[in-house]
């Protein structure tokens, strides 16, 4: 699943790229905030950061793919679009679930979160390694066919999560706590399966 791209693309295709760089190390954080906590909390700040930086790479590009400088682009405006928002989906969903572990006051992790977590990661590195193949103009399909893998396998693992919470003996408020932080963190993968559809997308519409 090759993707051929014109000079005139560069510049948009080295900020997907980045913003692709900017999910792995979300999800790194993520990972390493739950598997630490609370002994790290240092690295949800890191976190909010990243969050900046991806909206940052947002901005830049939408404003890129709305310049109207290279008349022949390997992505459109609508593309583009649908791309950088679940780019950014992917590490709002990081922030979001790093930050509830402080405002819920979240005393120790779980098993569970953490293996979400580990599957997120894997996640983030398929797409930031499809992201680098875009802009080279090389084969896409492994990277998205992984993404799928991983993305059931979040939904299986967030449904045991959330099952396991209903055991007899947990409290109510830690049930309500760790099912927002589970959603949170199946959210943060269903992006990354976003990804890969619209870049499904934008390969067919590059192979007629």
């Amino acid at each position: 699943m090759a993707l051929l791209h014109t000079s005139g693309d560069i510049g948009v295709l080295e900020l997907f790229e980045q913003s692709g760089r900017t999910v792995k190390k979300a999800t790194v954080l993520l990972c390493d905030l739950l598997a630490d906590w609370p002994d790290r909390p240092g690295l949800a700040a890191d976190l909010v950061d990243c969050e900046h930086e991806g909206d940052r790479l947002t901005h830049d590009i939408i404003h890129r793919l709305h310049d109207g400088r290279s008349s022949r682009k390997a992505i459109d405006a609508l593309e583009g679009l649908q791309l950088a928002t679940a780019l950014d989906d992917i590490v709002d969903c990081a922030e979001q679930a790093a930050d509830m572990l402080g405002i819920y006051a979240v005393e120790a992790t779980m098993e569970h979160a953490c293996l979400l977590a580990d599957v997120l990661v894997a996640a983030g590195e398929q797409v930031s390694g499809a992201l680098h193949a875009l802009r080279d103009g090389g084969d896409l399909s492994s990277h998205l066919v992984e993404i799928h893998r991983l993305e059931n396998e979040a939904d299986r693992l967030s449904r045991d999560a959330i099952a396991s919470l209903f055991v007899a003996g947990i409290d109510p408020m830690v049930v309500i706590r760790w099912k927002d932080i589970f959603e949170s963190l199946e959210a943060a993968v269903d992006a990354c399966e976003h990804v890969a559809h619209v870049l499904e997308g934008i390969c067919i519409k590059r192979r007629k």
